[in-house]
């Protein structure tokens, strides 16, 4: 057991050292390598200016977490698969991002979809395999039955949903937080940002688990570090961006980490501005197909409130808190559906 949470703090500032001292000879390997963002014409005018910006500044985050794990030894069955989901999408994005930066042509989006979409039944039987999870555990009314093999003890109360449903659940999970993260990505430091509050809000929740998750608490923490250095550099005005090697990864990483913590129903509120993000794209595609009309200036949702006059900082800033606070919310959900004793 790690005592004392030092070496929780310690993963998180090594991993924040790590991004800070390596990301200068990282930004100019990227720019030896030609890897300049591709900016859409289509976006909003004011992204311009950010042409040519290093991209694919995930891959380092990528890096540096999953040597960090290594060095703290943070493997066990709670971090196998947010890991392999990190290093499997991070290698899709990392040659998204190379394509893109080349030719302006990235991985078609059905290509993208379909190798997210291998990555997370994989992972979704192996969780359900390996933890024999049936069900959810539901905020207030308390654990929806898990017959679980190890892990996390779970009362009889709910009912019990079966290992298919929890596989497509799982499976819905790791895609649609992915792209949701993806989506973010459209603003410096939006994505990173919101991404750490997420982390913590889990690194939290594996801390108080029952029984406790110290593996899976210091691979977030790594996490948070690695995107708090990612951040050094990548707020506004941007140096770099993290591109869908990062963004597609932790992503896919953060929705892993709700399964396995069990709190995946409370995921969409600890990850509210990704929700909204993808919510914003959704309606706006389908109004415009069904109705001719637009619901928003643009979508996402980040780029309708840029053509309304917010400056880019304005609108970070603000999501920022409002993922703090569903941080906040969400694990004060799962605290208060903690079985208590004798319950």
């Amino acid at each position: 057991m790690r005592e004392h949470g030092v070496e929780f703090i310690q993963g998180l500032l090594l991993a924040f050292a790590c991004m800070v001292i390596l990301m200068p000879p990282f930004l100019r390997l990227l720019r030896w390598l030609g890897m300049g963002k591709q900016i859409r014409e289509d976006g909003p005018g004011t992204h311009l200016v950010k042409q040519g910006t290093p991209t694919m500044g995930g891959v380092l985050i990528v890096a540096v977490v999953l040597g960090l794990a290594f060095v703290f030894d943070a493997f066990d069955a709670s971090t196998y698969s947010p890991l392999f989901v990190l290093a499997l999408v991070g290698a899709l994005g990392a040659v998204d991002d190379y394509m893109n930066a080349r030719t302006g042509i990235g991985i078609r989006g059905r290509h993208k979809i379909l190798w997210q979409l291998i990555v997370a039944i994989v992972v979704a039987v192996y969780v359900q395999n390996h933890f024999g999870f049936n069900g959810f555990r539901v905020p207030f009314i308390g654990n929806v039955v898990y017959t679980a093999t190890i892990a996390i003890p779970f009362t009889d109360r709910g009912v019990e949903v079966g290992a298919i449903f929890f596989i497509v659940v799982a499976v819905v999970a790791i895609v649609g937080c992915s792209n949701g993260v993806n989506l973010t990505d459209g603003l410096d430091g939006l994505a990173g940002g919101t991404l750490v509050f997420a982390f913590i809000s889990f690194l939290i929740i594996a801390l108080l688990n029952t029984p406790l998750q110290p593996n899976l608490a210091m691979v977030n923490a790594i996490t948070i570090g690695a995107l708090m250095g990612f951040l050094w550099f990548n707020v506004h005005p941007a140096q770099v961006f993290m591109g869908d090697s990062g963004a597609l990864s932790l992503g896919g990483m953060l929705a892993v980490v709700a399964l396995i913590s069990g709190q995946v129903l409370i995921l969409p509120l600890i990850g509210i501005i990704f929700v909204l993000e993808v919510a914003s794209d959704i309606i706006q595609v389908t109004s415009y197909k069904l109705r001719g009309k637009r619901v928003f200036r643009m979508a996402p949702l980040h780029h309708h409130f840029e053509l309304g006059g917010w400056d880019e900082e304005k609108i970070t800033m603000r999501f920022w808190i409002v993922g703090a606070l569903a941080g906040m919310l969400g694990v004060t959900l799962f605290v208060a559906s903690i079985p208590k004793a004798g319950g």
